[in-house]
């Protein structure tokens, strides 16, 4: 007996491929990570979001729990950036942590050049201490270090309080450092040979070849300085040498009816904007800087 074998037929054969590519179109592989980062991103972001929001509300918009703009954005724009001056927070501390971030990174790249390049008695021991002064946190030294500025160096109420007792990185030294180890030894030998001198080698050639680097370094103590709190609110008494972390603080109270949080949360969007604009620029820089090589 004879049975009858079933065959798909060809127009339904290419009506399932057709399908399937479509959906493998439509939907990635691995669609269950993108899933997890979308949500993940989601997370992350709705904080900024939702300040961006209470941005352009008042307060009575905020308590209803509004997730729509406000008409306030101007308003609170007024209050804070004319009213309450937070403009000139924002010019000082710019201007601190440019000269902070450039000073760091000076400093970073001459004393891994020294401990690379150079030989001196008790350079490991030099370079132990410095590794050790990662261990101490800034918070330790603040009494000790407030005394010594503001009464034996007379800086009180002024940016080189903010700057000098801060100029060096352990952070930054440990990191070129690593970076020029990495570097092949012919480099130098060729320089030697060529007849340059330690300064010139260092700007012609480990400069050059450091970018990456520097521009993540940069980005690391340009944020650190922009985050100052504490050591500003302690030797700074004039308000208009104030640092923006510190005039954040300000706009909490202060206003007619308690706490204003459309300005408040509006200065802390204003805030994070120079931080990003320098992420954004060396961003490149940043991710690279962490992955050298020395191929690279």
């Amino acid at each position: 007996m004879m049975t009858a074998i079933e065959q798909t037929p060809p127009v339904m054969m290419e009506t399932n491929t057709a399908s399937k590519r479509l959906v493998k179109r439509l939907l990635p592989e691995r669609w269950y990570a993108h899933l997890i980062l979308i949500f993940s991103i989601a997370i992350i972001g709705f904080p900024m979001f939702y300040a961006m929001l209470v941005a352009t509300q008042n307060n009575a918009q905020v308590f209803s729990y509004q997730f729509t703009p406000g008409p306030h954005l101007l308003d609170n724009f007024d209050t804070v950036v004319v009213q309450r001056g937070l403009w000139r927070y924002m010019v000082n501390t710019v201007g601190i942590s440019i000269i902070f971030t450039v000073a760091k990174v000076v400093f970073s790249l001459t004393a891994g050049l020294a401990f690379v390049y150079f030989r001196f008695p008790g350079k490991w021991l030099v370079f132990g201490f410095v590794l050790l002064t990662l261990m101490l946190p800034t918070d330790v030294l603040v009494i000790s270090l407030f005394r010594l500025v503001s009464a034996d160096l007379k800086w009180g109420d002024s940016y080189l309080a903010l700057i000098i007792p801060f100029m060096a990185s352990a952070t930054g030294t440990f990191l070129f450092r690593q970076h020029f180890m990495n570097i092949p030894t012919e480099l130098s030998e060729a320089a030697q040979l060529d007849g340059a001198n330690p300064l010139q080698f260092l700007l012609r050639v480990l400069i050059p070849i450091s970018w990456n680097v520097i521009g993540a370094l940069a980005v690391i103590q340009f944020v650190s300085s922009w985050n100052q709190f504490l050591w500003p609110y302690i030797i700074i008494r004039k308000p208009e040498l104030q640092v923006m972390q510190v005039g954040l603080a300000s706009l909490a109270g202060g206003f007619e009816t308690g706490d204003s949080y459309g300005p408040m949360m509006l200065g802390t969007v204003l805030a994070s904007l120079p931080p990003l604009v320098i992420f954004i620029a060396l961003q490149k820089q940043f991710l690279s800087g962490f992955a050298l090589t020395r191929d690279k």
